[in-house]
């Protein structure tokens, strides 16, 4: 349950998540990676247009990586309750040092 990359964004769609898919392989070998994804049809397209594979999962061993997104949810929303007022820039460096303390831990 390692986290290979995160990124902030402000909202959801397949042109965000085509660019992170992109980062991600920049920064990581995972052509041959089989990614297990929710309904969401904007990250379906994009692993499609980026020639990944993916699997639709509504339960199973997606369960694993939803408890790791539950508990970064978490601690975002303390973050979020802690510093309403914080700069892009600033939440962005908290979650890149969250993800490096949390790959850390396990």
């Amino acid at each position: 349950n390692r986290l290979l990359h995160v990124k902030l964004s402000p909202t959801r769609n397949q042109a965000i998540t085509e660019m992170f898919l992109a980062e991600l392989r920049d920064k990581h070998l995972v052509d041959d990676a089989l990614f297990l994804v929710d309904s969401a049809p904007w990250l379906q397209a994009a692993l499609h247009r980026h020639g990944l594979d993916y699997r639709y999962e509504k339960h199973g061993n997606r369960n694993s990586v939803e408890r790791v997104f539950r508990e970064l949810k978490r601690r975002t929303n303390q973050f979020s309750n802690c510093f309403s007022h914080a700069e892009a820039d600033t939440v962005e460096n908290w979650l890149q040092a969250f993800a490096f303390a949390w790959n850390q831990l396990i």
